[in-house]
């Protein structure tokens, strides 16, 4: 099924591609989260509870996709690149992520009270998350990065 999903990524327009890796464009990406990651943390402190579960979301996006980046997949559709890390992965690496994604579109859209604690553990969940993703980024090889590569060009 996941493989059936992810084949509908790279046919759909700004879907999956296998492009140069861009180890710029990474490190960028997780100084977006870091930064985004701060910005959910001030927005916390303000009470601002629908903000900080959208910059968290954010911030661990940016995160995720530092590592696509790093291998040298690109895609706009944050379903498809959560799917294609999941692959690459392991979904137990992105379960964070879909669950916060979830979270956002629920703050977004539908009204909430008393939601202080669980904000609060998506921010814990947060920072070990990107700097999950922070430490992988940084430590991959050129060979792992090869192999991943590889592994999703096969689909």
């Amino acid at each position: 099924m996941e493989n059936k999903k992810l084949k509908w990524c790279f046919k759909i327009k700004d879907g999956l591609k296998v492009v140069e890796p861009n180890e710029r464009l990474s490190k960028s990406y997780l100084e977006q989260a870091k930064s985004s990651l701060l910005r959910a943390k001030k927005d916390f402190e303000d009470k601002d509870l629908l903000w900080t579960t959208v910059a968290i979301y954010y911030a661990e996006y940016y995160a995720l996709y530092s590592f696509l980046q790093k291998i040298g997949v690109k895609c706009e559709n944050h379903s498809c690149s959560i799917l294609s890390v999941g692959f690459l992965l392991g979904e137990d690496k992105t379960k964070t992520i879909n669950e916060h994604k979830d979270k956002r579109i629920d703050a977004q859209y539908y009204m909430k009270v008393d939601q202080e604690n669980k904000v609060k553990a998506m921010l814990i969940e947060a920072q070990n998350f990107i700097s999950s993703f922070d430490e992988l980024v940084s430590n991959l090889s050129e060979k792992e990065i090869k192999e991943y590569r590889n592994k999703i060009s096969k689909i």
